[in-house]
């Protein structure tokens, strides 16, 4: 709801607001479990999860009775990513180039959705658009 432009000039188009997040890194692929670096990738993964699942999720550790065999099983047939985080980059356009009564309309129109994501939309204009006028001063 453009409450200050529209009534004023008519010169409004609807519009999307959007959040965005760009990572950057290096990728590196672990599937042969055959080579080395793979191997020790894999098996260190296979025992922390099952670890974790059974002393966090099932409440008693019994991660060492986990037969080899069936260990070296599992790693010949998961594939691993691992993305080493060089830059995050984020984006908005949430509304915050707008005129302040435009940009409260649009939030009163998040928040009439009801809900947590109306919720939470209503507050990220509002949040984003303080911070857009902040900085132009």
């Amino acid at each position: 709801m453009y409450t200050e432009t529209k009534p004023d000039t008519r010169k409004v188009v609807p519009t999307w607001n959007y959040s965005a997040v760009q990572v950057y890194g290096k990728l590196s692929l672990y599937y042969d479990s055959k080579t080395f670096e793979a191997g020790a990738f894999l098996h260190k993964h296979i025992r922390d999860l099952l670890q974790h699942t059974e002393e966090t999720i099932i409440g008693y550790a019994t991660v060492d009775e986990a037969p080899e065999k069936y260990v070296e099983l599992l790693q010949r047939n998961i594939v691993e990513i691992e993305i080493r985080i060089e830059k995050i980059q984020g984006k908005f356009k949430t509304s915050q180039q707008m005129k302040v009564g435009d940009r409260e309309g649009v939030a009163m129109g998040f928040a009439a959705m009801g809900g947590e994501t109306g919720k939470a939309l209503s507050k990220l204009v509002k949040e984003r658009g303080l911070l857009h006028d902040a900085e132009k001063q």
